[in-house]
This record gives C-alpha cells, sequence and structure tokens, in this order.
C-alpha cells in the first residue's frame, strides 16, 4: 500500500508506473499564458479512441507525463493500477501517482510535479472524500497552476464533477439515504459544495444517461438558472477549450438550460417552463455560456 508519501507499491508485475518524485526538474506543459484544457469523462469504461485523443490533447504523445491523483477512491492504490492501464496500452508510461493524504503536509515535490504535468487525471469514487483532501489548500492550488500553465485536467465520473465550481455531491438534503438518481423534483433537496472551480460556468453531472439522473439536473437548473446543468454520459468526454465544448466518445452530452430562470414552488414540488434541452453527439461542439 501506499498510504503515505512513499508512491506507489506495485501490485502487477506486468503494469509499470513510473513514480519520480523529481519530476518538477521536467520543463512545464504551456502554452504561453492560455489556459489549457479539462477533459471530463462521465464515468464507465473509456473507449481505446478516447485515451489516445487525451494523449494527444496533453501532448503526451510527444513528451512530458502525466499524474494520477487517487483521493477519490476508497482503494486508491488500485485507482492508480487501473488508471496507468489505459495509457499503458497506449504505449505511453511516463505515469506518476500521489495519493496525497487528509491531514498530512503534501510533499513540496508532489506538488511542483503536479504543476509541470502535461496531464493529471483525477479517478472516480467519491467526489467529496477528494474535496475533503484539496480544496483550499495546496493540491487545488497546484492543479489550478498546472491548468493556467496549459495542461489538460481529465477527471471521470467523481473527477468530472469535481470540475465544476458549484460540484454535484451526489446526496440529497431531504432523504439522507443515498439514491443514484433523484426520483423527485423538489425545492431544498439538491445537495452541492464547492469543486475545484476549473469549470465556473455550468455544473456537471455524470453516468448521466445510463443512471437517468435528469430530475437531479433539472433541480439544479431551477435552483441555480444562471448555470447550464451539463449532464455527460458513460463511455464519453466533454473536451472544454474556454468556452468551447467538444464530445467525444461512445454516447451523448445533455445540456439543460433555464434561461428565463423559471422557477415555481408548489409545496417542495419544482415546476418551471421554458426549460431548454440540447443532446449532443459525437463530434458535436457548442459554447457554454
Amino acid at each position: 500500500m501506499y498510504g503515505s508519501y512513499k508512491g506507489v507499491q506495485m501490485l502487477a508485475g506486468l503494469i509499470f508506473v513510473l513514480i519520480i518524485t523529481t519530476l518538477s526538474c521536467s520543463e512545464p506543459a504551456s502554452v504561453g499564458n492560455n489556459n489549457g484544457s479539462l477533459f471530463i469523462i462521465g464515468g464507465g469504461s473509456r473507449p481505446a479512441a478516447m485515451v489516445e485523443r487525451m494523449i494527444s490533447e496533453s501532448g503526451l504523445d510527444t513528451g512530458g507525463y502525466a499524474v494520477i491523483l487517487p483521493m477519490s477512491s476508497s482503494v486508491p492504490d488500485s485507482a492508480v493500477i487501473w488508471a496507468s492501464e489505459q495509457f499503458l496500452e497506449q504505449g505511453m508510461d511516463r505515469i506518476a501517482g500521489f495519493n496525497f493524504q487528509p491531514g498530512e503536509p503534501a510533499p513540496q515535490s508532489w506538488l511542483d510535479s503536479l504543476v509541470n504535468a502535461s496531464l493529471i487525471y483525477i479517478s472516480g469514487g467519491d467526489q467529496n472524500r477528494f474535496m475533503e483532501i484539496a480544496y483550499g489548500g495546496p493540491v487545488m492550488e497546484s492543479i489550478h497552476r498546472a491548468y493556467e500553465n496549459g495542461s489538460v485536467i481529465a477527471g471521470t465520473s467523481a473527477g468530472a464533477a469535481v470540475m465544476s465550481e458549484k460540484m454535484i455531491t451526489g446526496d440529497e438534503l431531504r432523504y439522507p439515504e443515498y439514491r443514484s438518481t433523484y426520483p423527485v423534483i423538489e425545492s431544498e433537496n439538491l445537495d452541492l459544495a464547492p469543486g475545484l472551480g476549473l469549470l465556473k460556468t455550468a455544473i456537471i453531472d455524470q453516468h448521466f444517461v445510463w443512471r437517468s439522473r435528469h430530475n437531479r439536473l433539472i433541480t439544479a437548473v431551477l435552483e441555480h438558472p444562471e448555470l447550464p446543468g451539463i449532464g455527460i454520459d458513460e463511455s464519453t468526454a466533454l473536451i472544454v477549450r474556454g468556452n468551447v465544448a467538444e464530445v467525444v466518445g461512445e454516447s451523448q452530452v445533455l445540456v439543460y438550460r433555464n434561461p428565463g430562470a423559471s422557477r415555481r414552488v408548489d409545496g417542495k414540488k419544482l415546476g418551471g417552463t421554458d426549460l431548454r434541452l440540447d443532446i449532443y453527439l459525437p463530434g458535436d461542439e457548442f459554447m457554454i455560456e
């Protein structure tokens, strides 16, 4: 196990994960003063073509390295191995895995490596667990610095949810027992928490079509009409560069908008009119605004 700052213990002999805490000596991935891009994956399997696109988007096909952050996962050592396999299958083995620990100082060499990474990949699991470690501290700051330097910040499932400034936690305020989707559209039920804030102009939801999470995202746009709600299905990703988004993968991305800020309440039930739904297919581009 690598629960403290010792890097990744090898769990499978055929999987090579490169852990070098002096990666900070490498040249940072940079495109001047422009931000990098976000590669937001809705969970599920990741097709080879999607991983190839992630590698090319981050420039890993020509150099640099990737850092995997497994803190969302309850089995972070395995999460690093599983995430590494998708890159190793594409011939990319310059990979580090840093499992930052709650309540412990973050090693400076790890933080420096985050800042200079070409790709930062956030695993699935529980987005609340990840943010408890990252929020407001040096890990979050280093991720932002990497993004500002031109790095690609990627995440799947919980790693997708953390991209928003307003993050869906997965919980319900009115109903404490966890349900994978909302069976109701009610006021004061949506539980939001601060995310990484890499995407300030939308709220992200994931596993969207597969788990039929429409009620949750409809609730979000009724209660936060200033933000579109973006639902990314499994085996599908949204690449965000500035305010332009591109769909890649195998399924769809659904976007709910509430342009008239419509919201009515009858008891607990929420209502609204003239909401807008767009369903985007692989290869489609749209503006996030």
